[in-house]
């Protein structure tokens, strides 16, 4: 799978899925984002392989991109 470069929504996106299962529209109003961008990025991590679509505005964490950075 190909490295993508993250930026600041993703990073909050992929946070909040960490914890568990989100809307965009939930993690729009949580992180001051539009619901756009939060679902236009989304669609870009679902088709990496990042994160899975569920069903219809529900998503959950399949891989994060950012496990074996650096950050360990």
């Amino acid at each position: 799978m190909e490295e993508i470069d993250l930026n600041p929504t993703d990073q909050a996106i992929l946070d909040m899925l960490q914890v568990g299962r989100c809307s965009p529209t939930y993690i729009a109003q949580e992180q001051d984002y539009s619901r756009q961008n939060v679902t236009n990025r989304l669609g870009r991590l679902v088709e990496n392989g990042y994160v899975q679509k569920l069903a219809p505005g529900l998503y959950e964490l399949v891989d994060d991109p950012r496990e074996g950075d650096d950050a360990e």
